[in-house]
């Protein structure tokens, strides 16, 4: 018994390590967002998911025993996801700011209020424990399920530049960590969600080994830059995180490029219609130069007789 209690410290506190430096990964993004005083095209219901998924975690780790390091880590993480938030607002256009804060309440006010009196009011005992955990699990394997569109669509275009391997192997890794602190704690809500981030991990890194020396068409990054705004990452506990997708920025450089390459062109037609049109003007203004002359002489034939 004192055993698995060792294990689920030591688990726990690795969880909490590696947890912590998923939160504050998007800090250089939000750097960006402050010192260029515009969120440049970023999202934020990555970070409200990821808000909402910590609340419901420090909630069930505040109900349940022994669950130390869910609230430590989960109220760690409510805090920076509230300044990201609050960042995002203030630099966000007027629509996506409103935008924010309907979700916001929707999602992370009205839904929380509502959980937390259904479970306070409505249940009891380890009923409460139960449902909160079941509820906080479901929510968990959703938010693991989202990658799979980015999977979808590795394997249709071939291309893994918006699903980094590094990502995929700390994916694993994170999941096993979470997997195991759940076992020895004897908690299926933690460690179940675990296995399928860990398989979706894993398949991640495959599909990365299988197609990271392929080419991309260039439709079909225009399409993926379409489609594909920002890099959803996640962890075992729920946590989401956007970045700017490097695909994205390489296809609108390459479309500037074409913007630019495309002016020079036009440049060059004009020009060379300037060139072929200028000798056919100046003979058409020579041969009226002349008849203007033999008209005059005419004229002064006529007068002078």
């Amino acid at each position: 018994m004192d055993f698995h209690i060792d294990l689920a410290l030591a688990f726990g506190i690795l969880g909490n390590f590696i947890s912590f430096m998923v939160y504050l990964a998007p800090t250089p993004t939000f750097y960006r967002i402050w010192k260029g005083k515009s969120t440049q095209g970023f999202q934020c219901l990555p970070y409200l998911v990821a808000l909402f998924s910590s609340m419901l975690w420090l909630y069930y780790g505040l109900i349940k025993t022994n669950a130390t390091f869910l609230i430590t880590i989960n109220a760690f993480g409510c805090v920076v996801e509230i300044i990201y938030i609050i960042i995002y607002t203030i630099y966000a256009t007027k629509n996506a700011r409103i935008l924010t804060l309907k979700i916001f309440a929707v999602m992370n006010v009205a839904s929380s209020v509502l959980i937390v009196l259904v479970i306070q009011f409505a249940l009891h005992g380890s009923l409460k424990v139960t449902v909160l955990g079941w509820l906080c699990t479901t929510f968990s394997i959703c938010v693991f399920a989202a990658p799979l569109t980015i999977v979808a669509k590795v394997i249709k275009t071939k291309s893994v530049e918006f699903m980094p391997f590094n990502l995929s192997l700390f994916l694993s890794i994170s999941a096993v960590i979470w997997f195991s602190y759940g076992l020895f704690l004897k908690d299926i809500c933690i460690a179940l969600p675990n296995v399928l981030g860990f398989v979706l991990g894993l398949f991640q890194m495959i599909l990365y080994l299988i197609y990271r020396n392929k080419a991309t068409a260039p439709r079909e990054e225009f399409e993926l830059e379409q489609t594909m705004t920002n890099v959803v990452i996640l962890s075992p506990m729920g946590i989401l995180m956007s970045s700017p997708s490097p695909l994205r920025e390489r296809v609108s450089k390459q479309n500037t490029n074409g913007v630019e390459e495309m002016n020079r062109n036009v440049e060059v037609v004009v020009n060379s219609c300037e060139v072929i049109s200028s000798p056919l003007f100046d003979k058409v203004k020579k041969g009226k130069e002349g008849a203007e002359d033999k008209n005059k002489k005419k004229k002064g034939v006529g007068s002078s007789a």
